[in-house]
């Protein structure tokens, strides 16, 4: 069912707070993922303000969907998403990655409350998810797993036997979004290791590949549905997305993976932000029915 405006408004209202919640930790911390904290920006917030089943009231209810961010080091946007949500006092986001604090740079379950599994160490997350969709069928349970990979992290190897399992176990109940954002930590991804064409080796390993633009909530949520349609494979959703989206001359730049702002470039920083957000509101005003 395609996303009312209404709808539509309110997910860019809910991802621009939490892009403008991420500059503001990055400047209290000195520095973070930034890059990629932004172009799963849009992703995260689809998943968890439209589509995952949970309860606000019980962020460990045993029924709930899961979310395993494979890519951990997009923390710096997901600690500030799981405080949004009332599980975590925002507070702990003034001292997110120094020293005796809760919110590390890579969210630990055991620490921040709603963080399904401590992720970082990158190629896990496929294997997890593929690992509690299977839980979920021995134990009668409906609840979906939604696994959010980095693109460059699918050099590991690991990765792709999860996804042979996945199709193998027919884990429908898992929906793998890759944050396509083209750009890793040392370099562009098709420089360090090329990964395309990747909507053919995806679906050459059993999934319903659908590619889109990442950072259309319409987009998304017409993927979403196409997920919950296909009942005889798992889905994978490719999501074209800009490295350190909204963030001006930084946006596509894989030097800003990680990166600390000054008092200038932070400043800065929230101009292209809000002109950011200003343009895609005027994308719904004239697209939106």
């Amino acid at each position: 069912m395609a996303l009312t405006k209404q709808e539509w408004l309110a997910l860019e209202a809910k991802a621009h707070k939490l892009r403008m919640d991420m500059l503001e930790t990055t400047h209290m911390a000195g520095s973070g993922h930034i890059g990629g904290g932004s172009s799963v920006a849009d992703i995260l917030t689809i998943l968890y303000y439209k589509y995952m089943n949970i309860k606000m009231e019980d962020p460990k209810w045993e029924d709930r969907d899961r979310c395993i961010l494979s890519k951990g080091h997009a923390g710096i946007f997901y600690a500030g998403l799981l405080c949004d949500l009332g599980w975590n006092d925002p507070e702990q986001l003034k001292t997110f990655n120094l020293t005796g604090s809760k919110m590390g740079i890579h969210l630990d379950s055991n620490k921040v409350v709603g963080v399904d599994a401590s992720t970082g160490s990158l190629g896990h997350g496929l294997s997890i998810s593929v690992g509690t969709a299977l839980a979920a069928r021995v134990l009668g349970k409906s609840y979906k797993t939604y696994c959010v990979l980095g693109d460059g992290e699918l050099d590991e190897g690991s990765n792709w036997e999860a996804a042979m399992s996945a199709a193998h176990f027919k884990t429908t109940d898992v929906i793998t979004i890759v944050d396509r954002n083209g750009a890793m930590i040392d370099g562009m991804t098709e420089d360090v290791m090329a990964l395309e064409p990747l909507h053919d080796k995806f679906t050459a390993f059993g999934f319903n590949t659908i590619r889109i633009d990442g950072h259309s909530f319409p987009a998304l949520s017409d993927a979403i549905e196409n997920a919950f349609a296909t009942k005889d494979k798992p889905t994978c959703i490719i999501c074209d997305t800009v490295k350190a989206a909204g963030f001006g001359a930084k946006a596509g730049d894989y030097h800003w993976h990680y990166g600390a702002l000054d008092e200038a470039s932070y400043e800065q920083a929230k101009k292209d932000l809000e002109a950011y957000y200003a343009a895609r509101v005027a994308t719904v005003e004239k697209e939106a029915n």
